[in-house]
Order: structure tokens, then C-alpha cells, then sequence
């Protein structure tokens, strides 16, 4: 995954968005290793969905979930499963693939 310091993605208030194999970063924000393993497990995700699969359910999802009750970026089963593993520094090396799945029917999130 590349690494884009730039002033324009993501949006502002957000210091970094996945995207393709890029980790776009806004200008003057720092970077964790917390956020680098978020980022990475979205990483994973999209390409054992072959990218345009990711962005499609994500899209769909995302969706969907703004008619549920709760907050439908938190809910997302993508955004779940890299919450919950973001501060495992070895999740990436023991995650299964289609991990996301077990996060899209479990409870949701507030």
C-alpha cells in the first residue's frame, strides 16, 4: 500500500482514506501505526474482493445502513472488522479471508 501526503483526499476533517492501494493522507496530520492497521485491514478487504467488489458492497452497505438505527459508517462490516483488530498488531498475519463477513450480521453498534 502507497503512501499519498496531499492536500485535497481526504476530505477535511479526515487525515486519511483507503483507496485502490493508496493511503491518501491529508497534509500535516499524523499517522499512527493504529491508523496504518485500520488502513491495511481495508487493504485486505478490497483485495480478496478483487477492489471493485469492496467498493460496491461498501457502497450498498453503507446504504442500507443509513436506514438502520445507529451510525452507518460505524456499522458498516467493514469498518467493524478494522475497528475491532486495528490495535492487533498481528491481525493481518492470522485473519482469515471474508473476515468482514462475521461483522455484517452481528449486533450492531451505536
Amino acid at each position: 500500500m502507497k503512501i499519498i501526503i496531499n492536500d485535497y483526499i481526504p476530505f477535511k476533517g479526515f487525515k486519511a482514506m483507503y483507496f485502490c492501494g493508496f493511503l491518501f493522507v491529508r497534509r500535516g496530520s499524523s499517522l499512527t501505526e493504529r491508523d496504518i492497521r485500520h488502513e491495511s485491514i481495508h487493504h485486505a478487504q478490497a483485495k480478496e474482493l478483487l477492489f471493485i467488489f469492496f467498493y460496491l458492497w461498501y457502497g450498498i452497505e453503507y446504504l442500507v445502513r443509513l436506514f438502520l438505527p445507529g451510525n452507518a459508517y460505524r456499522n458498516l462490516s467493514f469498518e467493524r472488522e478494522a475497528y475491532e483488530n486495528e490495535a492487533n498488531a498481528d491481525y493481518l498475519k492470522t485473519r482469515k479471508h471474508y473476515s468482514f463477513l462475521k461483522y455484517y450480521a452481528n449486533k450492531r453498534l451505536s
